[in-house]
């Protein structure tokens, strides 16, 4: 289970809270430091809402719509994926609210 984490962002650090109140094991994976794991780009980049669209530089030609593009933009600007999200055999949750990402563990 891997937690996609920014601890500046208070959603991402009450979704942190959440896992290590369950003493769950996961993996706090600062995608800001690493990038965006090449084994989960592919079911990242099929979330509907995965993208902060207010990072997006405007002049880019970016189509949203097309999953080329969205992996290329997350592996080329990681600060463009929302957050947090829990990642969980084969599964994928954008934690807004922080509580979503509880719906992986049932």
């Amino acid at each position: 289970m891997r937690l996609y984490h920014n601890p500046r962002c208070s959603k991402s650090r009450q979704a942190l809270a959440l896992l290590l109140e369950r003493g769950l094991e996961f993996e706090d994976y600062r995608y800001l430091e690493h990038g965006i794991a090449v084994e989960d780009m592919e079911l990242l980049t099929s979330l509907d809402g995965i993208i902060r669209k207010q990072e997006i530089d405007k002049s880019a030609n970016i189509n949203l719509n097309q999953l080329a593009d969205v992996s290329k933009l997350l592996a080329d600007n990681p600060k463009a994926l929302e957050r947090p999200i829990l990642v969980n055999n084969g599964r994928a949750v954008i934690g807004r609210p922080p509580e979503k990402i509880l719906e992986l563990l049932e």
